[in-house]
């Protein structure tokens, strides 16, 4: 079977959660098909390392930066799109050289299906002359900019966020109507998309993570040590350290002094940066490796208030057999357990009091730390996850060639920049 795979914002380095589970994925599945990437990168990103990591795949990655929020480009992205049915955060990610050297692909030689890695890769894909093709939704889009809209205090701003959600909704049904098969990453997200788009076909497929290169590392924990990792340009990371950081850390230290909080993760704004001047806090930027981070931490802690999705951060935590605290939407659509594999708070005082209490019990600690060790070994290696993703690949072919399948489909055409699907 021939895959194009298309994903937009870049897959190399891995130092975001859909990275990592897209490259997985993809390694998997280039092991048993022909598989072409096409994606973006921008300043920064190694496509050369890419290609290195994907010696199975034909790669091409276009260079291209999306507008960022607060500068002149993304003014005139928010502009150009409410000429058309597409959110700005779409909208911005309609790429004229990836969508020509797809339509040009197709037209060069047969593809068996496509699939379009997160939900901004779908207005890139010419959908006639029709290929079967899969959303891979690593997130609901449209529930985080539901949850970013409900955190916003300002009433002019967020009755923008309001906008774009009720846009983002919509859009988002659309996709989900028109792809052959969309796939989730728990069963929360599959019955909430479900219910989107009733007539979508919809499955679940749980993260994955590699138990032997996140695994604990020996290395002598620091005491009162606290770790976030996450890429920090990303808006629901971005607030939950702000959060932590002003609302739970002062708790924290006012009963143990010595706690410290230590943020992991590319490209930290002026916000996070400026966390650095504060005591108890370390910004890192940018690492090679999160893991010796994670691994001297007595704690990890996810104080995520929006997002969605399954956060891959914790089972790689769980896998380095690190205690995990996290809020009720940091832990959600995971097959974990409170009080027996994690540890789950979201008021700033409860999670305080949850931090405060397993700083003090290092057996409590320990006991958190070895059950989440096991469940990620039990449940969830990518040869499992990556194995039924591709199941379901086929399974797609295979019911797309059937005229049954094809008749009665809506179909869509390529649009031109600025209009929508």
């Amino acid at each position: 079977m021939h895959i194009l795979w298309v994903k937009m914002g870049g897959l190399w380095p891995p130092t975001a959660g859909g990275r990592i589970r897209s490259l997985e994925t993809l390694s998997w599945l280039s092991t048993r098909h022909e598989v072409t990437v096409v994606t973006t990168h921008r300043s920064g990103d190694d496509s050369d390392g890419l290609v290195r990591r994907l010696p199975g795949c034909s790669v091409r990655s276009i260079p291209y930066a999306a507008p960022r929020v607060g500068t002149a480009a993304f003014t005139w992205a928010l502009a150009g799109s409410y000429g058309s049915r597409l959110p700005v955060d779409l909208w911005k990610w309609q790429v004229p050289a990836v969508r020509e050297h797809v339509r040009t692909l197709l037209a060069a030689q047969p593809v068996d299906l496509i699939v379009a890695d997160f939900l901004v890769s779908w207005p890139n894909l010419p959908h006639s002359p029709r290929v079967p093709t899969v959303l891979f939704e690593h997130n609901v889009e449209h529930q985080i900019w539901r949850r970013i809209a409900d955190l916003e205090r300002r009433p002019w701003r967020r009755a923008l966020i309001e906008v774009e959600y009720a846009r983002m909704r919509r859009a988002e049904r659309r996709a989900c109507a028109n792809a052959d098969l969309v796939v989730t990453v728990s069963e929360a997200d599959r019955r909430q998309l479900r219910a989107l788009a009733p007539s979508s076909r919809c499955v679940a497929i749980p993260t994955g993570v590699n138990t032997e290169y996140f695994r604990p590392g020996g290395c002598r924990e620091v005491a009162d040590r606290l770790v976030f990792t996450g890429s920090m340009d990303w808006y629901p990371n971005e607030d939950a350290v702000l959060f932590f950081a002003d609302a739970v850390l002062p708790r924290v230290r006012a009963s143990l002094p010595g706690a410290t909080f230590t943020i992991v993760g590319r490209n930290p704004g002026p916000r996070v940066r400026a966390l650095g001047g504060r005591a108890g806090i370390q910004i890192t930027g940018t690492v090679d490796d999160v893991r010796p981070f994670v691994d001297e931490a007595a704690l990890y802690v996810v104080p995520l208030r929006a997002g969605g999705g399954t956060r891959l951060k914790i089972f790689e935590a769980l896998a380095m057999g690190k205690p995990v605290v996290s809020t009720t939407v940091g832990a959600e659509g995971l097959a974990v357990t409170p009080g027996h594999d994690i540890a789950i708070a979201d008021t700033p005082h409860a999670f305080a009091d949850t931090v405060v209490a397993l700083l003090r019990d290092p057996w409590r600690r320990q006991a958190l730390a070895r059950a989440g060790r096991r469940l990620v070994e039990r449940k969830y290696s990518w040869a499992q996850v990556a194995g039924e993703f591709a199941d379901w690949c086929e399974d797609v072919r295979d019911r797309a060639g059937a005229p049954q399948r094809v008749a009665g489909r809506a179909d869509i055409t390529t649009v031109p920049m600025g209009r929508s699907l």
